[in-house]
């Protein structure tokens, strides 16, 4: 099956005890296991932190009956009542309450599915509770969160070392279980590029061990697809991926990406946007030497290469 391909499902936590996440985040869910009921939820934080994996592994370790309903995927409202009414009316394999994990419900329309979604959740609350998980919090209705226990999954700054330590960890093990040979070094490079997103970590270390082996040669290949990425939204346009590529690769040097476009110019720009491009890069290197927000400096470069130079 292709989910035991994946590694972030071959790997994915089946208890909260083997879940990465700050004690006091944890706790919290342990403590609904032990009660034995768990509340209406809403899971909120950025992609792979564990929102849907937390979710399962609570309802796993109460033996409880669940479905997962993909609000990205089957989001309109027929959908939604026919999946959530046949789920919740059928008789149940295990004592206690059903629970209908909805996941990426920040997708659900907010003027008609959501709307919707909050009378299932009162008209089957007797025998059916609801876990939302979402990216942005701010997509969910009000009266829904009302509804429901809000958990954010952004996680304090002085717990970094301890959870990053704590995936390494658990990394490493799974390179050595998928006796894939590896380089500590490069493996903490991925890990820090990537923080907290543990389900891109994952993808990104299963991508490279095609190769063979996770060592120094993958970081300039990963480098290289990177950049192509980006020229591919550059010349689509494309500023919502373009915006989402910078928030992912923030973290290197602005300058050093500009450089590189300067030095590919006559190879990815036509001639005669090559002058335009040189003008932009000059401004906005010297920019990012004062700007407080290299990221939204980034984005601006980006936006305005977008908008004057011509790809190739």
């Amino acid at each position: 099956m292709l989910e035991e391909f994946l590694w972030v499902e071959k790997y994915r936590p089946k208890n909260l005890q083997d879940v990465i996440l700050p004690d006091d985040t944890k706790q919290i869910f342990q403590q609904f296991v032990d009660q034995g009921n768990i509340p209406n939820l809403l899971l909120t934080g950025s992609a792979g932190v564990g929102k849907t994996t937390v979710a399962k592994a609570m309802l796993e370790m109460m033996g409880a009956d669940y479905i997962v309903v993909n609000g990205s995927l089957s989001g309109n409202i027929d959908t939604l009542r026919t999946d959530i009414m046949n789920f919740a009316t059928t008789v149940s394999f295990s004592e206690g309450r059903k629970y209908v994990i909805l996941d990426e419900a920040d997708y659900l329309n907010p003027q008609s599915t959501q709307p919707a979604l909050r009378n299932f959740m009162e008209e089957y609350s007797k025998n059916c509770g609801f876990i939302l998980t979402g990216n942005f919090k701010n997509k969910i209705i009000p009266p829904l969160q009302s509804r429901c226990s809000v958990i954010d999954f952004t996680f304090p700054k002085k717990d970094a070392p301890k959870l990053a330590g704590a995936f390494f960890k658990r990394t490493c093990e799974i390179l050595e279980a998928e006796n894939v040979p590896y380089e500590k070094a490069v493996v903490g490079e991925i890990l820090q590029k990537h923080y907290p997103d543990w389900r891109r970590v994952l993808n990104e270390l299963q991508k490279y061990s095609a190769t063979g082996r996770i060592d120094t040669g993958i970081l300039a290949n990963a480098t290289e697809e990177s950049f192509a990425i980006l020229i591919k939204y550059l010349k689509e346009k494309n500023f919502t991926a373009m915006r989402k590529w910078v928030g992912q690769n923030v973290d290197s040097d602005p300058t050093a990406l500009m450089r590189k476009l300067y030095d590919t110019a006559t190879e990815k720009v036509s001639a005669q946007s090559v002058p335009q491009l040189v003008l932009h890069i000059a401004e906005y290197q010297y920019k990012s030497a004062f700007v407080g927000d290299q990221e939204v400096n980034l984005v601006a470069f980006l936006t305005q290469v977008m908008a004057d130079v011509e790809f190739k």
